[in-house]
């Protein structure tokens, strides 16, 4: 066995071990977190605990992961030029798949404006959201349908960035009457985090198909994946 598998299980274990150390020795919180998040939802705007959490009580952290989010696909950007759209390198060009696809949009759409609308009194949201949009999205490569409109850098790049944008300037908009950052108005809080989850959705979906596009389709063979590269106009 190699130094360096033998360092590496080391290190697994180290961090095994440190990681149960800390949960198990953590200490006792001194209130009970589910009943202040539900003495505090009448000023949330939202009736699910977990919206009201993301979006309005812990609303630093979400605002931390869209950026993350964003981040993860500025770099694959820089790391990788987007691919065409061409059904023989993206997906399968099937008429029985962009027929089915033809009818499962709708439905796909449908579907994530549900969440969307959901997520103020029951599980969903826009994370759940986007994730459907982008798996709309996904599907619709596989199936060869081309999609153009990504390719466009300034839609794409506004998309991508709106929904942190939103985020940010719905934050700083709460601070002119001299509130805390990101802390809203009781009577706007409601429409505020609609506002925030409607464009968030948009460019969680378009973050998801954004990192699909660049993931090369030959990653696997790094000489065909050269090949392929210096064929493409």
């Amino acid at each position: 066995m190699s130094l360096r598998l033998v360092s590496a299980a080391l290190l697994c274990v180290a961090v095994t071990v440190a990681l149960a150390w800390a949960v198990l020795d953590r200490p006792l919180p001194e209130e009970n977190l589910p009943d202040r998040v539900a003495a505090a939802m009448p000023e949330s705007g939202v009736d699910h605990p977990v919206t009201a959490v993301l979006l309005n009580f812990r609303s630093y952290d979400t605002l931390l992961e869209i950026a993350v989010l964003l981040l993860a696909v500025v770099v694959a950007l820089a790391l990788r030029e987007a691919q065409p759209d061409q059904p023989e390198a993206m997906g399968l060009d099937n008429p029985l798949l962009r027929a089915v696809m033809a009818w499962l949009l709708p439905l796909i759409l449908i579907v994530a404006g549900f969440l969307l609308w959901a997520g103020s009194y029951q599980p969903g949201g826009a994370f759940q959201a986007g994730s459907v949009l982008a798996a709309a999205g996904v599907l619709l490569r596989l199936a060869g349908v081309t999609t153009a409109w990504l390719d466009n850098a300034t839609l794409m790049r506004a998309g991508l960035a709106l929904g942190l944008l939103t985020f940010l300037g719905v934050g700083l908009l709460v601070m002119i009457p001299g509130a805390p950052f990101l802390t809203y108005p009781l009577e706007y809080a409601g429409t505020l985090i609609l506002v925030i989850e409607l464009t968030l959705t948009l460019s969680i979906g378009l973050t998801l198909i954004s990192l699909f596009r660049l993931t090369p389709p030959y990653a696997d063979d790094p000489d065909e994946a050269r090949e392929q590269a210096g064929k493409t106009p």
